[in-house]
């Protein structure tokens, strides 16, 4: 017996609200994670390592919504 998904039905039917979404929560985010090292150890920059990793990804999810966009039915 095979198993078949439904790929269309969970698929985001707005990107552009998924992508405003991530960059709301990293822009929020991001503040609080230096707050933190700040306040504890600063010995070792750890948000030098997560932050720009996480704003690599909220660039990708940029480009892939905004510039190159799917032809979508």
């Amino acid at each position: 017996m095979k198993t078949q998904f439904n790929f269309e039905a969970k698929t985001n039917k707005n990107p552009k609200l998924g992508f405003r979404i991530h960059f709301l929560v990293f822009v929020l985010t991001a503040p609080l994670i230096f707050i933190i090292w700040y306040l504890t150890d600063t010995t070792c920059p750890w948000p030098l390592w997560s932050t720009p990793a996480w704003a690599t990804g909220v660039l990708f999810h940029y480009l892939g919504v905004y510039v190159f966009k799917k032809n979508r039915i």
